[in-house]
C-alpha cells in the first residue's frame, strides 16, 4: 500500500491504476474475510481516483459508485474516511459532467460526514478537497461570489494539491464576476508545488483573465501553454483539453485568415 500511496504522489497515474488493480485482485485471493475486503476496498479506490485525477472519471463512475455502496455497509473510522474520499472523486466527475448540482449536493452531505468523524480522526485534507470540488460546483452554477468565498476563507490553511486547487477556484470565481484585474493579481499570488492533476489548470484560467483585459497576445500565450501542459500530462478525454482547445478558438476567433500558398 506504501507504493500506491508513493505513486499517488509522484502522479505517477496510469502505472498507480494498474497496479491498484494487480493488488485488488491478489486481496481477493486471502483468506481473512475482514482484511480481504479492506485491502480490496483501498485497492480499488486508488485505481479510480487515479482514473479521476487522470482524466477518466466518466469510464470509473459506475465502478466508483458500486464501491460506495459496498462502503457504506463497512464498520470502522479507516472504511468511513475512505468512503468520503471515494465520494470526493465522485463529485470531481459530476463537474466535469457538467453536473454541478448534483456535485453540490454531494459535496455538501459529504461535509456532514467530515464533521461526524473530526473527533475520531484528521479529516481536514478530505474537507478542503470537497470545498475545492464545492467551490467548481457553484462556479459552474453561476454562483460566483459564494465560490470566491469559499476559496477566499480556506487558502490560508491549504498546502500542496489543495492549493494548487483552490488557486485556481478563487481566479475561476474572480473571472465569473468580470473582476480580471483581481483574477491576475490571485493567479500570481502562489506558487504551489506542480501537481500532474491540476496540469494546465492555472495556466487555463490566467488566459481567461488576460483576455477578459483585453491582453490578446498574452491570452493566446498563456491558452496555448495550458494546453501544451494538458496534452502532454493528462489523459486525452480529460474535460480541461476540451476547454483549453475551446478558449484558445475564442481567443483567435477575430484573426484574420492565414494567406494561402501560391499556386
Amino acid at each position: 500500500m506504501q507504493r500506491l500511496d508513493r505513486l499517488w504522489q509522484e502522479g505517477e497515474y496510469e502505472e498507480l491504476e494498474a497496479q491498484a488493480r494487480e493488488f485488488a485482485a491478489e486481496a481477493g485471493r486471502l483468506r481473512g474475510r475482514g482484511r480481504r475486503l479492506a485491502l480490496g476496498w483501498y485497492a480499488r479506490a486508488m485505481a479510480t481516483g487515479a482514473a479521476c485525477a487522470h482524466g477518466r472519471g466518466a469510464r470509473v463512475l459506475g465502478e466508483l459508485e458500486s464501491l460506495a455502496a459496498e462502503l457504506r455497509e463497512a464498520d470502522g473510522t479507516p472504511m468511513q474516511e475512505l468512503l468520503l474520499m471515494l465520494r470526493c472523486n465522485r463529485m470531481v466527475i459530476l463537474n466535469d459532467e457538467g453536473r454541478h448540482a448534483e456535485a453540490e449536493a454531494e459535496g455538501l452531505d459529504i461535509l456532514r460526514g467530515v464533521t461526524r468523524l473530526k473527533h475520531l480522526t484528521s479529516v481536514w485534507g478530505i474537507e478542503l478537497s470537497v470545498l475545492d470540488n464545492l467551490v467548481s460546483a457553484l462556479c459552474g452554477q453561476g454562483r460566483h461570489e459564494e465560490a470566491e468565498a469559499i476559496a477566499r476563507g480556506n487558502l490560508p490553511r491549504a498546502e500542496g494539491n489543495t492549493l494548487a486547487a483552490l488557486q485556481c477556484g478563487l481566479v475561476r470565481s474572480l473571472n465569473g464576476q468580470g473582476r480580471y484585474d483581481e483574477a491576475l493579481t490571485e493567479a500570481r499570488r502562489y506558487n504551489p508545488p506542480w501537481v500532474r492533476g491540476h496540469s494546465g489548470g492555472l495556466g487555463l484560467v490566467t488566459a481567461v483573465a488576460l483576455h477578459g483585459l483585453g491582453r490578446r497576445s498574452e491570452a493566446e500565450a498563456a491558452a496555448r501553454q495550458a494546453l501544451t501542459d494538458c496534452e502532454r500530462f493528462l489523459h486525452p478525454e480529460h474535460p480541461r483539453i476540451r476547454r483549453a482547445r475551446t478558449l484558445l478558438a475564442e481567443i483567435t476567433a477575430n484573426d484574420p485568415p492565414a494567406e494561402k500558398a501560391a499556386p
